[in-house]
């Protein structure tokens, strides 16, 4: 049964509610922001000590279960989806509370910064970094939380993990600059303004910050310089650019967690997991190329076959070259079916994309070969 609509009572309560959750987030930020120094700032370090603030009491407290017991049977697409509805709401309702304490002096300011006491922060600069902290801790629990909605493993205290965490949160391509992300992420109407702003110098002191650091000042600090639009650009900012990263952590997490499903539908039907670690080797190095959702693939393939099998095999670890003829070797060493080998070379020929000549090749010879024993 539909749920019935909401009146201008209920739709009124729930801004209210949302906005309570923002104004403590947010005076919970401005805590943290008290702590920084002005080097903290200048430098970027500002960064890695809110990811440490972020994550570490986080994820001890969201995980699979904290999902299901507020989600009890809900596909993870849908929950994806209100999380990150929700998500765009709060950063928009946050936007518009911290522009009003914007004045155009605010980049200049961070520009001058120097010194280890937090006193030494200026209050203009203080109130943009609750803004910008703010967003950065919202789309970094937002990127997590669909991680562990699409059960994709990730350890923050892994510096590997934690740097593919931020990569993901803030949609950081190599190469790419911030400037390109936000011009994007604008509505089409500001942005030849957006354009004109960056070509300035405002962003001259921004350019002194570390790459993370310095992506998401630049990001945010259109909200500040453009005289009359602040308060609704930095609503409008707030909400695409979280929609945006949210966005692209579904696609990531959700094709990781394609990946993974493979990976397990492989080895819980293979008799022969040794083998198929060899032969799905093979198909992979088949075009000389590695795909990412190969890599992925054949990482997980070994993790699952190590729990699920008791299988490590360093000699294919130890691996620089794969000789086709040893793997042919090791296939007509098996006897009986080899249904299992074959559907698994299949699977990780496609698991990129339509199979091309060089792995077609390899897989028909794999049949003839399977065929014989």
């Amino acid at each position: 049964m539909p749920k019935a609509p909401m009146d201008a009572a209920d739709i009124e309560a729930d801004d209210a509610a949302d906005r309570r959750v923002v104004e403590q987030e947010q005076d919970e930020i401005k805590d943290f922001v008290k702590g920084l120094s002005a080097d903290d700032i200048k430098s970027g370090n500002w960064f890695t000590k809110l990811a440490a603030h972020a994550m570490n009491s986080y994820t001890k407290k969201v995980d699979w279960q904290y999902f299901q017991d507020r989600y009890a049977g809900v596909p993870a697409d849908a929950i994806v989806d209100q999380r990150t509805k929700m998500a765009a709401r709060y950063a928009a309702l946050e936007g518009g509370l911290s522009a009003g304490a914007y004045t155009a002096t605010v980049a200049a300011t961070i520009g001058s910064l120097g010194g280890a006491s937090p006193a030494t922060v200026p209050a203009a600069a203080a109130s943009m970094m609750v803004d910008v902290a703010f967003l950065s801790q919202l789309q970094l629990r937002l990127a997590y939380d669909i991680s562990v909605l699409y059960r994709v493993p990730l350890d923050v205290n892994d510096p590997e993990d934690l740097w593919k965490l931020i990569r993901v949160a803030f949609t950081i391509k190599s190469g790419e600059a911030a400037n390109k992300t936000v011009v994007k992420a604008v509505p089409a109407l500001v942005r030849p303004l957006v354009k004109r702003f960056y070509s300035g110098s405002v962003l001259t002191a921004g350019r002194a910050l570390p790459v993370v650091g310095k992506h998401l000042l630049q990001r945010n600090v259109i909200k500040i310089g453009i005289p009359l639009v602040g308060v609704p650009l930095a609503v409008l900012l707030n909400r695409y650019t979280t929609l945006l990263a949210g966005r692209h952590a579904q696609a990531v997490f959700r094709n990781e967690a394609r990946v993974i499903e493979v990976a397990e539908g492989m080895t819980k039907r293979s008799r022969h997991p040794q083998l198929m670690l060899w032969v799905s080797w093979l198909v992979i190095r088949a075009n000389n190329k590695i795909a990412d959702d190969e890599a992925l693939l054949m990482r997980h393939l070994v993790r699952l076959v190590r729990e699920r099998h008791q299988v490590v095999d360093d000699q294919l670890a130890q691996l620089v070259d794969i000789d086709p003829a040893e793997v042919w070797e090791r296939v007509e060493a098996e006897s009986g079916d080899l249904s299992d080998i074959l559907d698994a070379a299949d699977r990780v020929a496609t698991v990129d994309g339509a199979l091309d000549a060089r792995e077609k090749a390899v897989i028909s010879e794999l049949r003839e070969r399977c065929l014989r024993v």
